[in-house]
């Protein structure tokens, strides 16, 4: 049975269990929102310093990086109360410079890929960064990951969170228009993370914002998530070539191992020899939710880890969802809390629009115009 997450909280709070230290605590009673709290985590190699902010509300800690607006730290507690840091990444800025893949940032301007590099819009042709064999990865070379980003902490209410800027201008990494770009990061009095992504441009452009935080409900470094059971309200997926870019086909789900409808472990069918597992080495496709794009964000997809108990919902107002099952982790990376990461140690779930849309005239449209808004939400709320 899942218990309601601040039952335990407060029953943890009542027999006096204190709090400690990030990934190794326990559940507390102070469970209302603090104000957001800087401290210095690193410099760049230019000098530039980079600040880590410590958030905490609803039983749900956050730890967040200026520099690519990275989560490098999220706690939440198991069944018994324990706390445990469940997303991946790194102790040190250096090692998110110079080898990160990604772990817990902000991705843009285009989430995922787009073959070669190119797109055409309104006629004219871009060529892009290229940084994944001859495709464009996540914005490139020099994505919004990698840009120091101006944050502003706030408290609103019974919320807390921060503000995240910042300025693309026009041209970097191939796209067109200087593209103005607000992401909000916010936690609620029940714990729920919620992410609101906000842009606008003066040239016609592609957008695609997502987060691409690396879940392990065990706890970061405790070993592999093939034993999570996953739901993804999603019929169709979309299947790629060798470079893992869709095909432009919408592929029925059903009878084959990307059917996830009902409940199942995502290790159950990972090593079934589907020719799409075979190239991505497991999973790493785009879902194409039931649900469409949706005026405000609706729950999606479910993942529990049944050793702990935790579980992670997500809603979203975005038609795609990018399951990534870890499959290039390579035990040549240690993380938060000293551990190797290898294949199959954490899997991410990213909302978005689906990836080579550009290119796709059948995929929902991903082109922003001078006088719109760009505006998407995703919630990620926590049980145990």
């Amino acid at each position: 049975m899942e218990l309601n997450r601040r039952t335990v909280i407060a029953g943890a709070a009542a027999a006096g269990i204190a709090a400690t230290t990030l990934g190794t605590g326990t559940a507390e009673a102070a469970s209302g929102g603090r104000k957001p709290v800087k401290e210095l985590f690193g410099k760049l190699a230019d000098g530039t310093k980079v600040y880590r902010w410590s958030l905490e509300n609803g039983g749900t800690r956050l730890k967040v990086l200026n520099w690519g607006g990275v989560v490098q730290g999220l706690e939440i507690p198991d069944r018994k109360g324990h706390y445990a840091n469940v997303s991946l990444g790194f102790d040190n800025i250096e090692d998110y410079v110079a080898k990160t893949p990604y772990f817990g940032a902000l991705i843009g301007r285009y989430g995922n890929r787009i073959a070669k590099g190119q797109f055409t819009l309104d006629g004219k042709s871009y060529q892009l960064s290229v940084n994944d064999g001859v495709n464009s990865l996540h914005g490139g070379t020099q994505g919004f990951d990698k840009h120091i980003w101006d944050v502003e902490p706030f408290t609103k209410g019974s919320d807390v969170g921060l503000h995240l800027y910042y300025t693309s201008v026009d041209g970097e990494m191939g796209y067109p228009g200087t593209l103005k770009t607000k992401v909000t990061y916010t936690l609620t009095k029940h714990g729920d993370w919620r992410i609101d992504y906000e842009a606008t441009t003066d040239k016609a452009t592609v957008l695609n914002l997502t987060s691409h935080v690396y879940w392990n409900l065990g706890g970061e470094g405790t070993g592999t998530i093939e034993d999570h059971e996953l739901t993804i309200a999603a019929g169709r997926y979309t299947p790629t070539d060798s470079g893992l870019i869709p095909t432009g086909e919408l592929a029925k789900v059903a009878g084959t191992p990307f059917d996830f409808r009902k409940t199942k472990t995502v290790g159950r069918d990972i090593r079934a020899g589907h020719v799409q597992q075979v190239q991505a080495k497991g999973y790493d496709h785009n879902w194409v939710l039931d649900k469409g794009i949706t005026a405000k964000p609706e729950h999606v997809a479910t993942l529990r880890d049944p050793r702990s108990g935790r579980t992670l919902k997500i809603a979203t107002d975005q038609p795609g969802l990018q399951f990534y099952s870890g499959n290039f982790l390579d035990g040549t990376l240690t993380g938060t809390g000293g551990h190797t990461y290898r294949q199959g140690d954490a899997l991410c779930l990213e909302t978005q629009h689906f990836p080579d849309s550009p290119n796709h005239a059948n995929f929902p449209s991903t082109v922003l115009r001078p006088g719109q808004t760009y505006r998407t939400s995703t919630i990620h709320t926590f049980g145990c």
